[in-house]
């Protein structure tokens, strides 16, 4: 049995989705907080329910006994770690809740992991842990001690704590650090999202760092890929010691970290042409100074997971906006 955390979220959701229709048995968990709109959340959640081999429980992750119960129950034997905290912005203004959500939360996974003996645990991480590295591309070889927001900082420690209990236990561990993933039925608090609705809506739209951003905008649909292709191969443990090949990447406990990203840096200009393409409207802007705990750039070196999995994310960015506009009109009906 599959455990899916997050499972009401953008990528859980469609992670479950993909699992379902490839005939696999998944037990979905959410915590269905007001972050962003609820309602998004449970029609996302009405698509999965059309399938008899999906089971959905209203779950935190935070909830120790709720959680080693589910385990219990369910005789869960790998586990697709999705629920986090996100958002770089919420953290400075509530931080308390990143701690709780993705530093006890994901304890409690860890826990639960090593006690019913899982064969892999899969969970996502983040672009943001390269913090303020200015060395592109951004490689999981390169060094990422200097996080720039409590949401990255989170995300690290997610990385030692899941190597930790690889070493210690042998459980079998993947982190994965996702870049700008959009795409139908996106988090609101994004910024395809939400530029999307400034456009209808005649509002104007912030451009921060005066407009100098590039993003390597994912589709969702290639991080679904991604994670699939991840978690049906657990990691083993590699033969050259640490001390003798250091790689933040890799370990001799079986452990590993993987970018999952475009490869492709696109302009935030960029990104607002092809929405004002699809919409058949024109965007209003105002430049603004950086935020705190934000990046200027983000871009992705995907080359160990083209290695070890044959895998690259290639949907063009033009397409991606094209079918997330298409969601969006008839979603919102507008």
């Amino acid at each position: 049995m599959i455990l899916v955390t997050g499972a009401a979220g953008f990528i859980g959701s469609h992670v479950v989705h993909a699992l379902l229709e490839q005939g696999h048995t998944v037990v979905g968990i959410d915590n269905m907080n007001d972050y962003y709109d609820v309602r998004l959340k449970e029609a996302r959640l009405a698509r999965l329910f059309a399938s008899e081999r999906f089971q959905f429980q209203k779950v935190d992750v935070t909830d120790a006994e709720a959680l080693a119960d589910i385990f219990e129950r369910h005789g869960i034997r790998s586990v697709i770690h999705l629920a986090a905290q996100a958002g770089v912005r919420y953290s400075l203004v509530n931080p308390r809740a990143y701690v709780d959500s993705n530093i006890v939360g994901f304890l409690n996974i860890l826990e639960c992991c090593r006690n019913s003996r899982s064969e892999h645990l899969v969970f996502a991480s983040s672009s943001s842990v390269y913090g303020a590295s200015t060395h592109m591309p951004f490689s999981v070889r390169d060094n990422v001690d200097h996080p720039v927001s409590l949401y990255a900082a989170t995300k690290k420690a997610n990385e030692l704590m899941a190597h930790t209990y690889a070493h210690l236990y042998g459980l079998p561990c993947t982190g994965l650090r996702f870049f700008t993933v959009y795409g139908p039925w996106g988090r609101p608090d994004m910024a395809l999202f939400s530029f999307t609705r400034d456009i209808l809506a005649g509002t104007e739209i912030a451009l921060f760092n005066y407009g100098d951003m590039r993003r390597d905008f994912t589709y969702i649909d290639d991080i679904v890929e991604g994670v699939l292709r991840v978690w049906r191969k657990p990691p083993s443990p590699c033969s050259a010691a640490p001390d003798t090949a250091p790689d933040p990447s890799r370990s001799v406990a079986p452990y590993r970290i993987y970018n999952i990203g475009n490869h492709d840096p696109v302009s935030i200009h960029r990104l607002i042409e092809l929405l004002e393409h699809c919409l058949g409207r024109k965007a209003s802007t105002k430049l603004v100074p950086m935020q705190p705990g934000d990046v200027p750039a983000t871009y992705a070196d995907v080359e160990d997971l083209a290695v070890d999995f044959d895998f690259r994310p290639r949907t063009p960015l033009d397409v991606g906006v094209r079918r997330f506009v298409d969601w969006y009109r008839t979603y919102y009906d507008c």
